[in-house]
C-alpha cells in the first residue's frame, strides 16, 4: 500500500497542511502513524477525495528515449556535416539555421549512423554537447 507524506497528500488534494491535519483528527481521512509517529495517508485515501480511479501501476508512466534523458536543452536538428579524423568524428547540425558542432568517438558517430541529412538532437548540459540520433 502506498502511503504519502501530509505535505504531498495535502498539495494532491489542493488543501493547506493545517487543513488536512484537521481532517485527520475529525476523522474525515483516514491516516497511519510511522513507527516515529508522524502521520502518513493512503493513497486509496487520496483517490476517493479526488474521484481518481486510475489503476495506480497506470500512474506512474516510465519515461522512454529522450524524455527519460536529464538534459534540459535538447536541440533537433538535421545532420550537414560530418567529418573523420582518427579515433574522433566532427559532427555539425543545423538548429533553426544556427550550426552546433560537436566531437565525438568515430565509433558513436557509426553507431549512431549520423550522416548528412540524418536528425538527431544536440544535447546541452553544461560545457558539453552530446548528440543522439532523432
Amino acid at each position: 500500500m502506498e502511503m504519502i507524506r501530509l505535505k504531498d497528500a495535502a498539495n494532491q488534494l489542493s488543501v493547506s497542511y493545517p487543513t488536512l491535519k484537521q481532517w485527520i483528527y475529525k476523522g474525515k481521512i483516514r491516516s497511519v502513524r510511522t513507527p516515529g509517529g508522524h502521520h502518513r495517508i493512503p493513497r486509496s485515501e487520496v483517490d476517493r477525495l479526488t474521484g481518481d480511479t486510475t489503476p495506480p501501476r497506470s500512474r506512474r508512466v516510465k519515461p522512454e528515449g529522450m524524455d527519460s534523458i536529464s538534459a534540459r536543452n535538447k536541440l533537433l536538428g538535421e545532420v550537414t556535416d560530418v567529418k573523420f579524423d582518427g579515433l574522433l568524428a566532427q559532427v555539425t547540425l543545423d538548429v533553426g539555421g544556427q550550426q552546433i558542432t560537436s566531437i565525438i568517438t568515430r565509433s558513436a558517430c557509426k553507431e549512431l549512423d549520423l550522416r548528412i541529412g540524418t536528425r538527431a538532437f544536440a544535447l546541452i548540459k553544461s560545457t558539453e554537447v552530446m548528440v543522439i540520433r532523432g
